[in-house]
């Protein structure tokens, strides 16, 4: 185990709640892939997935979570920690959220709970990588308090990387 104490894995804020996957959350987050545009995966290969994640966060006491609006109780997207691209010491804050609700403030009021999480662990910095084309998710990150270190080239266009300190 590393010398971090495991984030929480339950996070709730005024309007969501971050919480551990489950097995029934496999068709909800089928259909938020396929908004990609590359498909929706096999149901399956998703719960596969799904109990991988659960196996990292025991391994790792960092985690992905699934989040859920309060008054609708619908899965909405995930928010967490990852390793990515990154380390386990400073992993990546990760989120993806269903289309249909962006431009509510969802994923900065997430991605401000996993700040608050992560710096729980004793952990002195994060990083994220988005594309440079993401402006939504550029601008939740800087209303974080991220900011720029680099942009790198890879397969799928440029990528920025950036960094936030906690505490």
């Amino acid at each position: 185990m590393p010398p971090y104490q495991p984030m929480p894995f339950h996070l709730e804020t005024e309007r969501l709640i971050l919480r551990p996957w489950e097995v029934t959350d496999a068709e909800e987050f089928c259909d938020l892939l396929a908004e990609r545009g590359k498909g929706k995966p096999p149901v399956e290969r998703i719960r596969t997935s799904i109990a991988e994640f659960l196996t990292e966060t025991e391994r790792t006491g960092i985690a992905l979570l699934p989040v859920v609006r309060r008054a609708e109780g619908d899965f909405i997207g995930y928010c967490g920690l990852i390793v990515g691209r990154t380390t386990l010491e400073e992993p990546e804050i990760a989120y993806e959220l269903f289309q249909r609700v962006h431009g509510n403030g969802y994923a900065t009021e997430a991605a401000a709970a996993v700040l608050g999480a992560a710096a729980a662990t004793g952990r002195e910095r994060l990083w994220s990588t988005v594309g440079t084309w993401n402006t939504p998710s550029l601008r939740v990150l800087e209303k974080l308090g991220f900011t720029r270190d680099r942009v790198s080239m890879e397969e799928n266009g440029e990528v920025a990387w950036l960094t936030r300190t906690l505490g």
